[in-house]
């Protein structure tokens, strides 16, 4: 099958770096309208570069401004469902680990509200539409860190991947009986931004050595790869799939 996206919306969030970056270039390539949001006006110019991508800085943690995002985006497109919405924004808020009796709250709370309230209210924003078309695709990327603890030792982080892989099976099944699928994608380790890079660094040549030892295939992965599994969720090819995580980490 000839994978296309001709005639389709595809919604991105997160997409000024890495994942959400190659997501959003790679829905266009395929022929997909693109509408995709991050914090920085700046990235998200280059996310925009091959074109047929539109951009908005959002501040998905404002749930009203992520509505009204959604709305604006219907409202440009006459009144038409979106078709894919990929809830990418997330990561560890440039935290990095430290004992659960050192984190504040607001810390713990930065983290949930942009892994798993950022999905939510998206989801929530989209849903109307999809039910009267009768159709949609949501793809929720997780991590390998809500499978199993986190690489990274943010409780937060850990906490809140494993959230967005419950909200993914509880949507499944609420949105099912519409023709909606939700399935997420759960992410090994691959360097795609800075937060992942420090990381990298910090594990020093022999646990980088170590790390990849770990991996089936004896090397990490791209932001390609992921993508490349979010496209097969959106697809007819999986147009049966529904509630499942899939982990694209090269066999750990």
């Amino acid at each position: 099958m000839h994978i296309r996206f001709d005639g389709k919306i595809v919604v991105v969030t997160g997409a000024g770096h890495g994942f959400g970056r190659t997501i959003s270039q790679t829905f266009a390539g395929l022929g997909a309208t693109v509408y995709c949001c991050d914090l920085s006006a700046e990235n998200l110019a280059e996310t925009a570069k091959p074109g047929n991508i539109h951009t908005k800085v959002v501040d998905l943690t404002d749930r009203k401004a992520a509505a009204a995002w959604v709305a604006e985006i219907e409202h440009s497109i006459s009144g038409k469902a979106i078709d894919v919405l990929v809830n990418n924004a997330g990561g560890v808020a440039g935290q990095a680990m430290r004992p659960l009796e050192e984190v504040p709250d607001e810390d713990w709370d930065r983290i949930f509200a942009i892994n798993v309230g950022a999905a939510m209210v998206m989801s929530r924003a989209v849903v109307p539409g999809m039910k009267r078309a009768g159709s949609g695709r949501i793809v929720n990327i997780s991590s390998g860190a809500g499978l199993q603890a986190s690489l990274t030792g943010v409780q937060a982080y850990c906490s809140a991947k494993h959230a967005v892989i419950g909200l993914t099976r509880q949507l499944a099944h609420e949105f099912g009986p519409f023709g909606i699928t939700v399935n997420s994608v759960a992410p090994g380790f691959i360097r795609t931004n800075p937060s992942t890079e420090k990381q990298w660094e910090s594990y020093g040549a022999d646990g980088q050595k170590a790390l990849v030892e770990r991996i089936a295939l004896k090397r990490l992965g791209s932001a390609q790869d992921i993508a490349n599994g979010v496209v097969f969720f959106a697809s007819e090819l999986g147009s049966f799939v529904n509630g499942q995580v899939i982990q694209v980490d090269g066999g750990r």
